[in-house]
Formats: C-alpha cells, structure tokens, sequence
C-alpha cells in the first residue's frame, strides 16, 4: 500500500459512525420545513379559509354529515392525525425491532408524508375535505417516521457522543425551517410581483415543503443502514400484543419510566407555548401577522444557536443539569412575557429570542438523555413511546391555557399559568438518578451525564 497508514478497526469503526451521523442530521434538515412552513405557518389559515369558503350560512362544513364550525377544522383535524399516529406507532416500532429493517419502514413513512404535503398545492376552492385528509396523513407519517428516524440515536452514537449528535441534528432542522420560510415570506409577500394570487402562493409554499422533505431524505436512505435484529422467540407477540408487552417490558424499568413522566410534563409545556405564542401576540399584544411570522423566523434561526450553545454546555455539566437549567429559563421567559407591554413588537422579539434560545437544546438533549435509558435492541418500541409521550399527551397545556382564559378572560393569566409545568416538570427530573437509570437499562455510563 505504498506509505499510506492501515487504520486501526476501532477508527474504521467512528469513520462508519460519522458517515451515517452525516446522513442522519439530513433527515431533520428535510422534514423540519413540514413542521414550520406548513404546520406553524402556512396550512392553519388557509385551510381555514378553504373551510369558510365552503360553509353554509350559519358557518359550518358538514364532513360526512356531521356540522363542524369552519374555523374549528384545522383543529379537528390536528387531532384526529395525533389519534392515527398513537395508533400506528407502536406498531411501526414494533415492527422495526421485530426485523431489525427501520430503513423501509422509515423511507414509506417519510415518502407518505412528503407525497401529501407535495397534494397540498391542490387545495384550492372549497376542498377542504381534501386539506383535512392530507393534514391527517402528512401529520401521522411525520411522527412515525420521526419515531423511525430516534430509533437510529442509540445505534449510530456513543454514549459520550449522544449529546452533541442530537444537537446537531435539532440545529440542522431549525436551520433548514428558517431558511425556506425565508424564501416561502418573499414568495408570499411579492406575489403580485410574480404575478400569483395570495392563495397560489400559499399552495406553492405548502407544496415545495412536500418536494423539500422527499428530495432530501435521499440522503439518509443511502447513508444509514439496518443492523441485524436480536433472535426472537417463537410465538413472540406482535402489534398491539407487542405494544402491551412493552409497556409491561417499561415497568421493569421504572426509573425510565419516572423520565418519560417528568419529559412529557415540561414537553407539554414547550409545545403548549409555541401553539399559543402567536395568539397571545395577536389577541393579547395586538400584534399584525408580518410581526408574528418574523417572530417565528426569529424563534428558528436562534433555535439553531441554542441547540448547539445548550449541547455543548451538556459536554462540561452534563445533559441532566443542563435540561433542568433550560426549564429554569423557561419559566424566567414565560414571567417577563406576563409583563410585555402592548402594541411593541420590539418587546415580543425580545420573548421569541429567549424562547429560541432554550428551545432546541431542551428538546436536543431531551431525545439524547433518553436513548442512554433505552435498553439495547428495543429502541424503535422505547422511541415509540417518547413520541407518544411527545404527540398524544399534548392535549393538557391547550387544555389549561384555554380553562385559565376561560375562567380569568386574559391571556396574561393563560400563558403565566404554563408556568406550572416547567416547575413540575423540574421536579420530576432533578429527582431521576440518571447514573443509575442507565445501568438499570443495562447500557454504559457516561463519565459526565
């Protein structure tokens, strides 16, 4: 071989880690745009719009005969695409860990929901029944292949490597958001210029999300690759059996477990926060929709700067300390946000800062905390079950800011009282021994965690 240098195996060995790491921060780049371009952004009003356009007199649509309000549509249908994906999750996971074969499984997943997404440009007139279907499927493929996609965490990283790994990848995704929402706002602002309507700019915006999200999920097809699945006894159980024996697998976990209770109480709050944010600015704030949508550009392009500043804070305190010093943050940012005035959006920018700030990295070290307390070749099944905790318990947040509005009639009172979960949520962690949470799940310990 001439003078060239043989590397040793073990080098060989982080080589092929670092090729398919590569590949896998591209999955967060490609389906991130999905989340703040159509979710976030663009799909809830002009699917509203839709909606109106196709009501009777008193307002409502009537989907298979049953009267809806227009303007509660989008909603519904946010709700019923987090039923089909609790359904499908454990199963797809089960499914993954059963044959030891994520990459198929992830590429149908990935694709549904591209191909749907891409269908939105469809939507014009009154089809709103369509929006609703294809916001039910893009929506639940997301979150099973998202499911798919942590599933490959533990595999593809040391333990010492985790943090920085799920770092990069939230980074790369908000990254990825900010920047087509860019292009999408120049789109949508100069229409005229381009000589579209408001709405097929939209539809164009929806669309070119679908298009994004399939292009680039080529790139962690080819790079990750299936590991061989652990031998499994005839007879083992399969679908919702398998789901009834992971849980039951979990209980002999509990101290994963007792992190997934304190992860889906101050997730709840995190989510809650970035549904409602734009409401409080608009109905409480009295900010215009240009002010709200640069808001949420703000929120993605220094959700990037947190991620990465949050993961390497985890490199010298540790991800557990670090996560508790984000929900300290958090509830800091939500009490100056009792106290913003009206009618100043410098004030606003202000909040939405402090929220991208703590905002990827809580969710970054979050999903790499816990795949230390996932045990070896059950990760799609354990990472089904944080993506329930993540999508299907998200209903107690909107839940307690609509009663505290309801019974107080001020979004002062609503967005202050999310303050709770960020404190119970604190509580919760500070009291899992993390240490000895790993080694019950039977995985190494890191030196710092």
């Amino acid at each position: 071989m001439g003078n060239g240098t043989v590397q040793s195996p073990a080098a060989d060995e982080a080589a092929g880690r670092r090729y398919e790491q590569r590949g896998w921060y591209v999955y967060d780049w490609a389906c991130s745009v999905y989340s703040t371009s159509v979710l976030t952004v663009f799909l809830g009003p002009y699917l509203t719009s839709v909606a109106e356009a196709a009501a009777d007199t008193d307002g409502f649509v009537h989907p298979f005969g049953i009267p809806v309000r227009a303007g509660s549509f989008f909603a519904y249908a946010v709700s019923l695409s987090v039923i089909l994906a609790v359904l499908a999750m454990p199963l797809v996971g089960a499914a993954a860990d059963r044959t030891g074969r994520k990459k198929p499984l992830l590429a149908a997943a990935a694709y549904t929901g591209a191909a749907a997404t891409a269908c939105m440009f469809l939507l014009d007139g009154e089809r709103y029944l369509l929006g609703g279907a294809l916001l039910i499927v893009a929506n639940a493929a997301q979150s099973v292949a998202m499911m798919l996609y942590n599933s490959y965490l533990p595999q593809i990283a040391t333990p010492q490597e985790r943090d920085a790994v799920s770092s990069r990848g939230w980074a790369l995704g908000y990254a990825a958001g900010a920047l087509v929402l860019v292009a999408n706002l120049v789109l949508y602002t100069a229409h005229d210029s381009f000589g579209l309507s408001e709405g097929m700019a939209v539809r164009i915006c929806l669309a070119s999300a679908g298009l994004w999200w399939g292009a680039f999920t080529l790139v962690p097809l080819r790079r990750l690759r299936d590991r061989r699945a652990p031998a499994r006894e005839a007879g083992a159980p399969t679908g919702f059996r398998q789901l009834a024996a992971t849980l039951r697998d979990m209980r002999r976990h509990p101290l994963t477990l007792a992190f997934l209770l304190a992860y889906l109480v101050y997730n709840d709050g995190i989510q809650t926060v970035i549904s409602q944010a734009s409401v409080y600015g608009s109905k409480e704030l009295g900010l215009g929709q240009s002010t709200l949508i640069v808001a949420v550009l703000l929120v993605q392009v220094l959700a990037v700067v947190g991620a990465l500043a949050l993961g390497r804070l985890a490199r010298i305190h540790g991800a557990k300390r670090t996560i508790l010093g984000s929900l300290v943050a958090w509830t800091v940012t939500l009490a100056a946000g009792y106290f913003l005035p009206a009618g100043e959006p410098v004030w606003f920018f202000v909040l939405a800062a402090g929220i991208g700030l703590v905002l990827g990295g809580s969710q970054a070290l979050s999903r790499s905390l816990f795949s230390h307390l996932v045990p070896p070749g059950k990760e799609a099944e354990y990472f089904s079950a944080y993506e329930l905790s993540d999508r299907g318990m998200s209903w107690l947040g909107p839940l307690l800011f609509g009663l505290t509005y309801q019974i107080t009639g001020s979004y002062r009172d609503a967005i202050i009282s999310l303050v709770a979960f960020f404190v119970l949520g604190f509580a919760l962690l500070a009291r899992v021994p993390v240490r000895r949470a790993i080694a019950d799940a039977g995985n190494p310990v890191p030196e710092r965690i």
